[in-house]
């Protein structure tokens, strides 16, 4: 075997040899790579502060912290679920109240003795949202003063009602108010 070749420094220092010529492509593809990897570790730093972000300072991967993600998501879900199905039996329960509760009422004043003494008599109707509830019926006389209270299930009274606490039931469920002066 032949003893291998030496360089002599005048045909590295020659640079338009062949041999010149591979040593400075060589030095070209180095250089490349450097930038190339500090680039590359540049984007590695930024990577790894934006991981840092989204995980804090666990040491735990992605997939790690996805799957842990996952499982809070669900969590999380199954208390909304349990907190709303409370909250709607809580509505149930509100709303069943509710129905007794008044929700339709009006006042309806009239003079029960035609004697012009201002229309001091009155019928007030107060009723739920299935249209029942009382009338109470005032008649003022001069010298005196009687009150009624009829019950009324579904806007029909338990005792006949008289053309005024019709009138009231009806205003009552119509959201009018039967006295209210005209506009100017």
């Amino acid at each position: 075997m032949p003893p291998p070749a030496r360089l002599s420094c005048a045909a590295v220092t020659d640079l338009t040899s062949t041999v010149g010529i591979v040593a400075l492509a060589g030095a070209a593809v180095a250089l490349l790579a450097l930038i190339a990897l500090l680039l590359v570790l540049r984007r590695l730093r930024r990577l790894q502060a934006d991981q840092r972000v989204v995980l804090g300072e666990e040491r735990t991967d992605l997939v790690a912290h996805a799957a842990a993600i996952q499982q809070q998501f669900a969590s999380l879900h199954d208390y909304v679920i349990e907190v709303v199905t409370r909250v709607e039996a809580r509505m149930d329960t509100v709303e069943s109240r509710m129905d007794g509760a008044i929700a339709h009422h009006a006042v309806v004043r009239y003079d029960a003795y035609n004697e012009m003494s201002g229309r001091q008599s009155t019928s007030i109707a107060l009723l739920d949202t299935a249209r029942s509830g009382i009338v109470l019926t005032s008649i003022h006389h001069r010298d005196q003063a009687r009150m009624y209270v009829k019950q009324v299930r579904a806007g029909v009274g338990s005792i006949e009602l008289s053309p005024e606490e019709q009138e009231a039931v009806r205003a009552a469920m119509a959201g009018e108010v039967p006295d209210a002066a005209p506009p100017a």
